[in-house]
């Protein structure tokens, strides 16, 4: 298969989709490699590693673009490449459909083959591909939200993890998911006093028997959001919906339950955001403020340490990658019930129910396309 990695291109998105390592291990597997011209330099990698590693540098997107059979991306593509994508080509990146009607009506339009990162499921209901990047994006988020919590940055003024003789700050995190867990660790290793909310309490459970003592567990409703939003200083949003649209569990009244300087770190904001004020920023304008409450909404948070970022990335997605590559898209997805959760548009219809449900479009069964070749 002709395999195509273009530059991402999204504001202060300095990941790339594959290290020269996975370049390599999918040219000695016979398939071909097209790298852009500078694509891993964000991440540490020079386009020498690339060729050492059998891939063909090639000097601009349109170039890979026109080249791949498949391409393999980290974020989702923006406005200046949708006429790149063309009828039957794989993209195989995070899109987070539920987000952008305009994105999803652009890939659609297409005809190309969409497989998101993000729902591909395991039995368990682990996301294997959003897991890396969710425990970056987690122990990120208390590190931002800390940072805007400093004076000179508009916050409170707060010390996550206090001195001797002062309380420390406190951090509500509103999802016990693979984010809300490395959030809570990271915030707990400051010293800091931790309420993790969700509504599934064998997960609570579970929290409850891992977590340090200055971690509690919390079972969600309004009630008990509202109270805890009274005396919080850092709020991380971290839940997930696969799929679908972020629920919104903080309103824009609820701000003012908060103090002035307080910070919420919302990081479901790619999936639309867990807070009603929340719109997607940039590394390079992270922060905002409503009524007072410092908002950081950054939609590509593991980007900021992308040597990290890509490493883990990679370690995850390459062998779907590769079985991709090496079966193509219908039969890799035939052959394993997960990667076939995580196609969402198929020549021109959308296959994932949680994204024709947050647009009222038409969701075709994936099955339909999987079973087309054998009818043929």
């Amino acid at each position: 298969m002709l395999i195509g990695v273009p530059k991402e291109i999204k504001p202060d998105e300095y990941r790339v989709a594959l290290t020269p390592a996975g370049a390599e291990m999918l040219t000695q597997a016979g398939h071909a490699v097209f790298v852009q011209q500078g694509a891993g330099l964000g991440s540490g990698f020079t386009d020498d590693f690339y060729a050492k590693a059998g891939a063909t540098i090639l000097a601009t997107a349109d170039e890979v673009w026109a080249s791949a059979e498949m391409i393999v991306k980290v974020k989702e593509p923006i406005a200046v490449e949708w006429p790149k994508m063309k009828k039957g080509q794989v993209i195989f990146t995070y899109f987070h459909f539920a987000a952008s009607e305009e994105l999803t009506r652009a890939v659609v339009a297409s005809g190309a083959i969409a497989i998101a990162y993000e729902t591909v499921e395991l039995k368990t209901g682990e996301l294997p591909l959003l897991t890396p990047m969710s425990e970056v994006a987690g122990r990120m988020a208390v590190q931002e939200g800390a940072k805007y919590l400093e004076k000179p940055q508009g916050g409170l003024g707060v010390l996550l993890g206090g001195v001797p003789g002062v309380k420390p700050g406190r951090v509500v995190i509103l999802g016990g998911g693979v984010v809300g867990t490395n959030a809570a660790k990271m915030a707990a290793g400051l010293g800091a006093h931790v309420a993790i909310m969700d509504i599934n309490l064998e997960r609570l459970r579970y929290l409850s028997d891992v977590m340090p003592a200055n971690v509690e567990t919390l079972y969600s409703t309004r009630y008990a959001i509202r109270k805890q939003l009274e005396d919080a200083d850092l709020v991380i949003g971290a839940v997930l919906i696969p799929g679908a649209k972020a629920p919104s569990l903080v309103t824009k009244e609820d701000l003012g339950l908060m103090r002035e300087g307080s910070v919420i770190v919302d990081v479901a904001i790619d999936q639309g955001g867990c807070v009603e004020t929340m719109r997607p920023t940039t590394h390079h304008d992270p922060v905002y403020n409503v009524d007072g409450v410092i908002h950081y909404a950054v939609a590509n948070m593991p980007g900021g340490v992308p040597r990290t970022s890509t490493l883990a990335l990679t370690n995850a997605t390459l062998p779907y990658a590769i079985a991709l590559a090496g079966k193509g898209w219908q039969r890799a997805c035939s052959d394993d019930a997960a990667l076939k959760l995580g196609v969402n548009v198929v020549d021109g219809h959308v296959t994932y129910q949680g994204v024709a449900d947050a647009f009222g479009m038409e969701c075709r069964s994936v099955d339909d396309f999987l079973r087309a070749p054998a009818q043929a």
